[in-house]
């Protein structure tokens, strides 16, 4: 057998050292020499015989804590016994030791009697100073395991007395918070809104703004709230990024024109491919008989007094070399007769009238 003796006693002196012939491990073969805290019995005590340890507050039975208590004794019975002690062992009577508020409840709900247990020592710190809370997401846990055996949610908020939205919002408390998460908040106390503001962010970012609130010590929503304001859009789960605007209509109707425009325009076009030769023959034909008429000094000087756009229009055409540039004069010309203010073209005008008196001067 291995040797025991490196295994030594969590509390020396209540069991006496093995002797030397003893081979066996060092541990007790004798029952230990402690001291019950209470009687192994549970006890039906009258509530009459009870005496309060403590003056309960005023207003007590009407804050939410009392009413708890009330729905889940009511609901489910009495779980932890009242723990109570004999002052006087000549004296009726017993003095509570823990459960004051307990005993209350029970007499509101018309009860008689409450099981106890009877303590041997006079000592009340224990009881509530030296407990270990639930975290969040163990309520969460014992929640699930609760309606898994078949409570049902109806039951489990009459015995919380708390709404049904509650107790759904208890058990969907990590739905959509990835495991790391739920990791880091596994012995921490938070409201469910904590999860509900993570939940809006991706597992990434839920980390990271878990490790935040626990570096801040403040796991509360409006932390988590103001933590997912400053989350960048492509790291939240409710972003949605702008699609493309879709084509207004059917899009087969838009088809159909577009390949009847297109056909129009080919139409056109070889129209144009086949009058091309002689179109341009004519404007050149065109273009020399205009120039020989704009070098006669008469017709240019009539031109000019009495229709001063067509000479204007009369010299494009003669300085224009290739097609496109034609097109690009007549854009420009387009956009400065656009531009053109009113008092130009009374001032053009005004011009034009001078120009006319003095031919009839002449």
């Amino acid at each position: 057998m291995e040797d025991q003796t490196t295994v030594a006693p969590l509390y020396p002196g209540i069991f006496p050292p093995p002797d030397a012939d003893d081979s066996d491990a060092p541990y007790p073969k004798a029952p230990l020499n402690l001291t019950l805290g209470f009687d192994l019995e549970t006890f039906q005590i009258p509530l009459e015989e009870l005496m309060p340890s403590k003056k309960v507050p005023d207003g007590v039975m009407t804050t939410r804590k009392f009413k708890q208590i009330v729905s889940s004794i009511r609901e489910i019975g009495l779980i932890e016994p009242l723990s109570v002690i004999k002052p006087d062992p000549e004296a009726a009577g017993f003095l509570l030791l823990d459960g004051n508020l307990r005993v209350l409840a029970l007499k509101e709900l018309g009860q008689d009697t409450a099981p106890c247990l009877i303590a041997k020592d006079f000592e009340t710190y224990t009881y509530n100073h030296r407990i270990n809370r639930l975290s969040t997401v163990q309520e969460h846990y014992m929640l699930r395991r609760a309606i898994d055996k078949g409570v049902s949610k109806e039951r489990l908020a009459r015995a919380f007395d708390v709404n049904l939205s509650t107790i759904n919002r208890r058990v969907n408390l990590l739905h959509g918070i990835c495991p790391r998460a739920v990791e880091l908040l596994q012995d921490h106390q938070f409201a469910p809104d904590v999860t509900r503001h993570l939940r809006k962010m991706k597992a990434a970012r839920q980390i990271e703004a878990v490790e935040l609130m626990i570096a801040a010590n403040t796991i509360t929503a409006a932390h988590a709230d103001a933590l997912l304001k400053a989350t960048p859009p492509e790291q939240r789960t409710d972003y949605n990024p702008p699609k493309p605007e879709e084509p207004k209509g059917d899009p087969l109707e838009q088809i159909v024109k577009l390949e009847r425009e297109m056909s129009q325009v080919q139409e056109k076009y070889k129209h144009a491919e086949e009058n091309y030769g002689s179109e341009l023959l004519n404007l050149v034909v065109a273009k020399g008989y205009l120039k020989k008429l704009m070098e006669n000094a008469a017709v240019r000087s009539y031109v000019a007094r009495h229709a001063p756009e067509i000479q204007e229009q009369f010299e494009t055409v003669l300085n224009t070399v290739s097609m496109e540039e034609a097109v690009d004069q007549a854009e420009w010309n387009e956009r400065t007769a656009m531009g053109e203010t009113a008092v130009d073209a009374r001032k053009r005008t005004g011009d034009i009238h001078d120009d006319r008196a003095a031919d009839d001067g002449e």
